[in-house]
């Protein structure tokens, strides 16, 4: 009877060990299973009904157009990745900094913020031409319509992660007479730490998108081209297959995009904000 019930008492021991392991499989395992059925039932369904590729090209179909355009997709994408990595770099420099001196300086803020806003709230689209025809070199039109996509969210977020540091501490650090600098070093900045890296990761896939828009409106060629001219050129020459892998190559960087910020997220935050911290259910 002892024994029985020594085994009953490590078997519920062990299970919560084996949650963690479980829950980190089901995150893979679903959205995966998820997928793969989506494409057989889309391939079921332009087999089936004799779908023409011009129209909807299967699954299989879009994975040899792409293996087979892989050598013009690939450096075309290269392209669109530095554009959406200098427009994203600019966006933390500006927003995080701008959103510093906004916390420093009520003026600052009252003075420069409703800018950003109206910046936001003004379709690139709309902005892009003008920037095309003021700008001479393209690929700096093309990094500043993507950066004018990322600045928001970086400003924002940061500046709502600096007001939301602990009053009760900002109150002790003001009793010590602590200047405005050590108190940003020492208390608002750590604070605002988990919701600048929450505002990097929408501001990463909106840099994307920001290129990829810049690019439609540019519709530059030649060497410096990016994987959204060869979507749109696909689609001139109906060669929808192509632009379906374009567009499948697309996502798959907004999701590494996401993915790497999350990754990152996690390892600044691990041992200290309750986001990361593990918790024992």
């Amino acid at each position: 009877m002892a024994a029985s019930t020594d085994d009953a008492l490590l078997a519920l021991d062990a299970e919560p060990a084996r949650r963690p392991a479980l829950d980190r499989l089901g995150r893979v395992a679903a959205p995966l299973l998820i997928g793969l059925l989506v494409l057989l039932g889309w391939e079921a369904v332009v087999r089936l009904k004799g779908i023409p590729p011009y129209i909807l090209p299967a699954p299989s179909q879009i994975g040899g157009e792409l293996a087979a355009a892989w050598g013009t997709l690939f450096p075309s994408l290269l392209v669109t990745l530095k554009i959406a990595g200098l427009a994203l770099l600019a966006a933390v420099i500006g927003g995080g900094g701008l959103a510093i001196l906004c916390s420093l300086s009520k003026w600052v803020e009252l003075s420069l913020f409703p800018y950003a806003v109206i910046l936001q709230v003004t379709p690139v689209v709309s902005i892009a031409p003008l920037i095309l025809i003021y700008v001479d070199n393209t690929i700096t039109a093309v990094v500043l319509c993507a950066w004018l996509v990322a600045f928001f969210p970086i400003l924002s977020n940061t500046m709502l992660g600096l007001s939301s540091a602990d009053h009760n501490l900002r109150d002790l650090f003001e009793l010590y007479q602590t200047s405005r600098w050590q108190q940003l070093r020492y208390l608002r900045l750590p604070a605002a730490l988990p919701y600048f890296l929450g505002g990097l990761r929408i501001a990463g896939g909106l840099s994307l998108i920001g290129a990829v828009v810049a690019e439609y409106v540019a519709g530059t060629a030649g060497s410096g081209t990016g994987l959204a001219f060869r979507v749109l050129e696909a689609q001139y020459r109906l060669n929808i297959p192509r632009m379906f892998a374009g567009l499948f190559l697309l996502a798959l960087t907004g999701i590494a995009i996401y993915l790497a910020f999350g990754v990152l997220s996690w390892f600044l935050l691990r041992k200290w904000h309750e986001s990361a911290l593990k918790r024992e259910r």
